[in-house]
């Protein structure tokens, strides 16, 4: 992103400011305010999976982004979300988007927040993508406390419920949130009794699976067995393997990314029929970005996710209408995916708040994060419907139940289960173990308060 110089009449600074700027490392972009004013340009840097198992979701991920600072008033800097956005300047400051590349693992992740933030001096950050990544960053945004960081779209719960940095905001909610309904799904309307997990070998999906544990096992369930191959794994057959022939109902997938397909297509090469009363999906495994190549057998199939794509959510409207004219070559199959949706929540905010406090980052970002905390508290109304924060600076939103009725990527909300908070309504706390292979038990309980208490398809609008 580049910007035209203005003519300025010179002016001379004393020998001993210069030598102070120059020690300070100031970064100082002239203005012709007066023929004196200043303003710094604010950077903003974002973090995605450009390499790994998550690398299709990667334009997805920085077009949730690039719209939402289209909305607030930037323009496309070219054809493509990586190519960034021009044209935004708040309190006299103008934006610039810095891109970084992970993998889908932390010490990656890590070692470009840290590039980001002490190399190229982002001022704010928003990242990652996955799971075990949002964990690394959170815990590394307590050692830049003058930075404030916000989560792309990774659904880990440590991320904000244990590690709760002060200057680290998650606007989405997280995968535990997004199973909210799914186990009661599974046991009263499939009539699971029996089910294996199957999940990536890391933080995101034992959370996941710690929602749809916890809640399946809750109204009577049965977890026989847990399996967890590596994230990225190309030959799948030695975990299919693992699943019982006999004695289960059925089981829950949490296998994502490239692993998605691979998994799938050697479990279709050995199975027959149709696949949506044997599996309970995750929210990744079904995602619009991938789903096209899991071919017909998996029609039917139904997951939770914080996004509902035919809920006539006037903010989901106006964010699709502008994902389709600025971005035609990705358009409203991308911009469905809960990857840009997510990255839509977080930035959005992120600009609303540098608006409320015209760009003013001095004294440490404490008047920016004290903006980004009021609107959180307050609330906003978003694509995905009306999110605010907790004390831990972690969505509260609605979750839903969705079904996969065509391909490409058709879906219809069939349950609605509104406000589901990180708790996930007592069952999750700071005291709890952290979502493990084994964790949390399966213990039959007083369920979620949602089950049989939710709204049968979209919310009202």
């Amino acid at each position: 992103m580049s910007y035209a110089r203005k003519r300025s009449r010179r002016f001379w600074l004393p020998l001993t400011t210069v030598a102070a700027l120059l020690a300070a490392g100031a970064l100082v972009t002239a203005t012709a305010v007066s023929g004196a004013g200043k303003a710094t340009t604010i950077k903003i840097g974002f973090i995605s999976t450009c390499k790994g198992p998550f690398a299709p979701f990667y334009d997805a991920t920085l077009l949730g982004a690039a719209v939402a600072m289209i909305d607030q008033g930037g323009k496309p800097a070219g054809k493509n979300p990586s190519d960034g956005i021009k044209g935004l300047t708040i309190g006299g400051h103008p934006i610039r988007t810095v891109n970084g590349c992970s993998d889908a693992t932390p010490d990656v992740a890590l070692a470009e927040a840290r590039r980001l933030v002490e190399q190229v001096k982002v001022d704010i950050l928003i990242a990652p993508l996955s799971g075990s990544e949002g964990i690394a960053v959170a815990n590394y945004s307590k050692k830049q406390p003058n930075k404030t960081f916000l989560n792309g779209t990774s659904g880990a719960q440590d991320t904000t419920l244990k590690v709760r940095s002060p200057n680290f905001f998650r606007f989405n909610t997280d995968g535990a949130q997004w199973m909210a309904g799914i186990g009661d799904y599974a046991y009263n309307t499939l009539k699971m009794r029996n089910v294996v997990t199957i999940g990536d070998d890391y933080d995101f999906p034992y959370t996941q699976t710690a929602g749809f544990v916890a809640e399946f096992c809750a109204v009577g369930g049965k977890i026989p067995k847990r399996i967890w191959p590596p994230l990225g794994a190309k030959d799948y057959s030695s975990y299919i393997a693992q699943i019982p022939k006999t004695g289960i109902d059925g089981f829950y997938l949490t296998v994502g990314g490239t692993g998605t397909v691979a998994f799938v297509k050697e479990y279709l090469a050995q199975t027959s029929g149709n696949l949506s009363k044997k599996i309970i999906f995750g929210s990744v495994a079904l995602d619009p970005i991938v789903v096209a190549q899991l071919g017909t057998r998996v029609i039917g199939g139904v997951t939770g996710t914080d996004t509902s794509p035919d809920a006539g959510i006037p903010l989901y409207k106006k964010y699709v209408r502008q994902a389709v004219r600025y971005y035609p070559k990705l358009g409203a199959g991308a911009a469905s995916s809960l990857f840009s949706a997510n990255y839509w929540m977080n930035t959005w905010p992120a600009i609303q708040a540098l608006k409320n406090v015209n760009g003013d980052l001095s004294g440490g970002q404490k008047k920016y994060r004290v903006a980004l905390n009021a609107i959180g508290k307050k609330g906003l109304n978003t694509p995905e419907g009306f999110t605010k924060l907790d004390q831990n600076r972690q969505a509260i939103g609605n979750n839903y139940l969705i079904k996969l009725v065509k391909l490409p990527g058709t879906y219809k909300t069939i349950r609605t289960i509104p406000n589901v908070s990180q708790s996930f309504d007592g069952f999750f706390t700071t005291k709890t173990p952290t979502p493990s292979r084994t964790s949390p038990p399966c213990v039959k309980k007083k369920p979620p308060s949602w089950v049989g208490h939710y709204k049968v398809g979209p919310p009202k609008r």
